[in-house]
């Protein structure tokens, strides 16, 4: 595919523009916005521009290089999602499948229709799923599952007071407790965030009689040599390589604290840490269709079907505030997938079929067919990430802008 790519006339980056990037990312370090970063933009399988700013911690000092280890926090769906696609090429896993045909807790499942006030308290309205929740739902986050901060005020305490991080939980745990808490919406019907890829995460470990790691290390993390992608750090060497977020980030701060507290859980919504190094291999086989180094980590139907809309029109499924991928977005299973200009004036900028997702942590990426290239921001902020990613591209794709 590559190849193929490269036959065709597909512009270049500007140099001059591309040092803007340096520009951008220089000044967040020395005004003290970020400790450091990591970027890479890559086309025909190339490094065009690959850059480490600042520190990896400011109490070590330790430079920020491109085997720094990030905690990836969503940027770990689209590798799960990946994990349940191969099964689902294998045989084993099928798209119509009921989330209870694996997790029977699912069977009972109960959806929030409103509120009412019983015993002077206000609780919620629950009626029975209208259907199951499938596979297909869980991979584009139509399963109703949220998270707790997200959604009404009574789902968010319902999620807030049940238990979910008490004590110690493996992901068969985890998945356990989230299937009896009710859902957000009936299945099907809204685009929603939430805990739909940690799901996910568990039925691959049931059909594959392997914990989500070994899984996913078998399968993609080995053959692909991602050797510092993994749920736990292990060893002092690792630990010396990570990145940490401002002491001011203090959100950020806290989840990881409580991500790192809880090693038996392998998250495949959010739990994975990762290096520019590992990330890329991961991004290119995306871009090259689902294969690398002439390896095929997922056949062309499953690829489409990945990579393609399900959220769009016709498909049923609502928006709402809450729709992450955002304008001129659609969304696959796993990865946002850009469908149109969207609505902006201007439009956001990007190509049409690029593929894209980030993470509370402030990590990025994005895979763009049409320029055979794919970009990485690795950095550790939940304070500025909202300003920075979206800086962040528009400096990559100014930098591939016919003006030049």
């Amino acid at each position: 595919m590559a190849a193929a790519n490269q036959a065709v006339d597909i512009r270049a980056p500007s140099p001059s523009k591309l040092e803007r990037i340096t520009e951008f990312f220089n000044n967040e370090v020395a005004t003290g916005k970020l400790p450091g970063a990591v970027v890479l933009i890559q086309q025909h399988g190339k490094p065009v521009y690959l850059k480490c700013f600042g520190v990896q911690d400011v109490a070590t000092k330790a430079p920020m290089t491109s085997d720094t280890i990030f905690a990836l926090h969503s940027m770990t769906k689209p590798i799960t999602s990946v994990a349940a696609m191969m099964l689902i090429d294998a045989g084993k896993l099928s798209l119509a499948d009921s989330a209870s045909k694996f997790l029977p807790a699912f069977a009972d499942a109960k959806v929030v229709v409103g509120s009412e006030i019983l015993d002077g308290k206000n609780v919620l309205t629950l009626v029975p799923a209208d259907r199951p929740v499938t596979i297909m739902d869980l991979l584009r986050h139509t399963s109703g599952i949220t998270y707790d901060y997200i959604g009404g005020q009574l789902i968010m305490k319902a999620y807030k007071d049940s238990g979910l991080f008490d004590g110690k939980y493996d992901n068969k745990v985890f998945a356990e407790r989230i299937a009896r808490l009710p859902l957000a919406r009936q299945p099907g019907t809204l685009w929603r965030y939430g805990h739909s890829t940690d799901v996910i995460g568990r039925i691959i470990e049931i059909v594959s009689g392997q914990t989500l790691y070994q899984f996913e290390k078998q399968h993609i993390f080995d053959p692909l040599g991602m050797a510092s992608t993994k749920y736990v750090l292990e060893g002092a060497d690792e630990r010396a390589r990570m990145a940490e977020p401002l002491p001011s980030d203090t959100i950020l701060k806290a989840a990881e604290a409580e991500r790192r507290a809880h090693p038996e859980w392998e998250s495949g919504g959010g739990g994975l840490v990762s290096t520019l190094n590992d990330y890329a291999r991961f991004a290119q086989m995306i871009l090259n269709g689902g294969q690398f180094d002439g390896k095929r980590y997922l056949s062309p139907a499953a690829f489409k079907a990945m990579t393609s809309d399900h959220v769009g029109p016709g498909s049923g499924v609502a928006r709402d505030y809450f729709y992450f991928p955002g304008d001129g977005f659609g969304y696959g299973y796993g990865l946002a997938v850009r469908t149109d200009p969207g609505n902006a004036v201007p439009p956001p900028p990007g190509s049409i079929g690029e593929l894209k997702w980030d993470s509370g942590s402030g990590t990025y990426f994005g895979v763009d067919p049409k320029l055979d290239m794919i970009y990485i921001l690795l950095e550790q902020t939940q304070n500025e990430r909202g300003r920075i990613t979206p800086a962040f591209k528009k400096l990559v794709y100014d930098a591939f802008a016919t003006d030049q």
